[in-house]
């Protein structure tokens, strides 16, 4: 039997490389087949590759034989064909290959095709789990294949950019111990130690510390991470972090060498040159946008109308107030016509599912503003609020009274519902924002206790240390973010390297003697053998091209995403195991009673 594939197959371009600079070149091209159409004494064949789109034209009088193998090809076979580039007759402006094609006179068949479950094209998506069933299918897909590339390419620049500037690659292992990071671990059985488990890691952070106590200086890694927590849009159990690490830096020197690589990235794959990056601190992110990752390419700044309201007859806005809380409002300009009622009851509901007692609203549609607490009120202090605000004739006002920790967010979260109600959010804008000096603490309602907002190994800021024991909420520390458009890109810090300081930000979380001994026995230890001042960060590489390829998902850029529930829908895992291979690691799985 003669062999499928040999060399006389021999690809000698891709699909969608051919120009009219090869019109006379004899080429071989190989790919799958997106459409035929038969026209009966001529048959077409659209052939396709990561690279694009070429026609295949065939001639019922130039090879009757070559012709009847055309005309038994349906869609997604494989294909080898041979043949000379000439001019189309008739011009597709909308591929780059849409001037010429391939006339063949050579074509073999490599592999056939079933019925695809769903057409191959960006046109006509299949239903999500359909598409996720036959993910091999749809990442056929031209946008998905953009994508992919799309992502290779900017993992490409990260290596050229940070070899450059003097880092090193290297791996950190992917079984380690299970160490709190803020998300559960991926847990895994050891079949030598019964009972001991290890931890897909939720970050390389611990190791790339040890590595500059290991005077590696400046580290990089495309790394692996597994956080076993509930999925959204931007989120997935596993997925891939540009993570550095570097010794003798500053703050402002790591910050520099990241927003030096997204100017490499925007400048080399977008032919866009970005300025500076603008500095927010965390507390002034939260008291205008109510969010340490605020979407800065529209207005809609939250305004604290505490003083204005303070002594006001409106209890719902004077108790909170005198109980430490604020009173904060957004204005949405010229948007009365779309906010009705009936929209403001369902930004109502949202803003109670997330916390607040209820919100206040001032609507100005006609002559005068609809004020859902104007009974309580006098005339002078409604319009105290009114010229605070800045309300004109056709703006709405959402107002929400409580504890800030409440007040803030629900302002942010509908400052963004609302902005996309309006369709206010420019387009092809791309809006970058530091934020700096976040809480070292924040306040676990669960557990009562002082938790790391980001992680135990944080440096908190020089002013701050006298805090640590007497008013952890006042304690900030050398962490900062980088935020795009809204989504945080990137999280880093300033490590502490002084082992009795780490000793005491562990007591100050409440961990024992014993806990910091088994979870963390050995960093406090390295540090005791000479650390060097260090710190780093891990950028989310999937966000970053999610955003930059106009994704609507992670989905979009990771070949074989998981879905909500953590599962792989094509290979159908996780997937129980045989009762023989869990004996051997001591393990019983307990059937959860109906």
């Amino acid at each position: 039997m003669a062999e499928l594939f040999t060399t006389n197959d021999k690809r000698t371009h891709y699909c969608g490389t051919l120009t009219e600079a090869n019109i006379g070149e004899n080429v071989c091209v190989c790919g799958w087949v997106q459409r035929q159409r038969d026209l009966g004494s001529l048959i077409f064949i659209d052939l396709r590759d990561r690279t694009g789109v070429v026609q295949l034209a065939f001639d019922s009088d130039s090879n009757k034989d070559i012709f009847d193998i055309a005309f038994s090809i349906r869609s997604e076979f494989v294909l080898s064909a041979k043949g000379t580039v000439r001019m189309r007759d008739s011009i597709n402006n909308n591929i780059p290959t849409g001037k010429v094609e391939i006339f063949v006179t050579e074509l073999k068949v490599l592999s056939a095709a079933k019925t695809t479950p769903f057409e191959i094209s960006d046109s006509k998506k299949a239903k999500d789990e359909l598409a996720l069933k036959y993910r091999y299918l749809d990442l056929r897909r031209p946008s998905l294949q953009n994508n992919i590339k799309f992502r290779h390419d900017v993992a490409r620049v990260a290596r050229e950019y940070y070899y450059e500037n003097g880092f090193y690659e290297i791996e950190t292992p992917m079984m380690m111990k299970s160490t709190p990071e803020g998300a559960r671990d991926y847990l895994i059985p050891s079949r030598v130690h019964k009972g001991s488990f290890y931890a897909l890691p939720q970050s390389p952070q611990i190791y790339k510390q040890l590595l500059m106590v290991a005077g590696y200086d400046r580290y990089i890694q495309i790394a692996r991470c597994f956080r076993d927590e509930d999925l959204r849009a931007d989120r997935q159990p596993e997925f891939t972090q540009i993570d550095l690490e570097m010794s003798f830096a500053t703050q402002e020197d790591i910050m520099q060498m990241n927003e030096g690589f997204i100017k490499r990235v925007f400048k080399e794959l977008l032919g866009i040159e970005l300025g500076d990056m603008p500095r927010m601190t965390y507390a002034d992110a939260m008291n205008l946008y109510g969010s340490d990752k605020p979407d800065t390419r529209f207005d809609m700044k939250i305004n604290d109308i505490s003083d204005v309201v303070a002594s006001c007859g409106f209890g719902a806005f004077s108790t909170p107030i005198a109980e430490g809380g604020s009173v904060r409002a957004i204005v949405a300009k010229n948007s009365a016509d779309k906010l009705t009622r009936k929209e403001i009851d369902k930004l109502t509901e949202h803003a109670k599912g997330i916390g607040a007692k209820g919100l206040a609203y001032i609507r100005w549609s006609d002559a005068a503003p609809n004020c859902s607490f104007a009974k309580f009120m006098t005339e002078d202090e409604l319009n105290a609020i009114y010229t605070r605000l800045g309300l004109e004739k056709g703006d709405t006002a959402l107002i929400c009274a409580g504890s800030n920790k409440i007040v803030l967010p629900v302002l942010g979260a509908l400052r963004g519902i609302v902005a996309r109600k309006l369709d206010i959010i420019p387009k092809n804008q791309y809006n970058f924002l530091w934020i700096t000096e976040f809480p070292f603490f924040e306040w676990d309602d669960e557990s009562s206790s002082w938790v790391a907002m980001h992680h135990p190994f944080t440096m908190p800021l020089d002013e701050c240390l006298e805090y640590l024991e007497s008013d952890p909420g006042n304690v900030r520390a050398k962490a900062y973010d980088m935020v795009l458009n809204g989504i945080e890109l990137l999280s880093g810090s300033i490590r502490i390297t002084d082992w009795q300081l780490q000793e005491k930000m562990f007591n100050a979380l409440g961990l024992t003697k014993e806990e910091i001994e088994a979870k963390f026995g050995f960093l406090v230890d390295a540090y005791k053998y000479g650390a060097p001042p260090h710190g780093g960060s891990g950028m989310g590489l999937d966000r970053l091209v999610m955003v930059l390829a106009e994704a609507e998902s992670l989905r979009d850029v990771i070949a074989f995403p998981k879905v909500q529930n953590a599962s792989e829908i094509m290979s159908a895992c996780p997937s129980p195991v045989a009762k023989k291979d869990l004996d051997v690691l001591g393990i019983s799985v307990i059937e959860e009673e109906q």
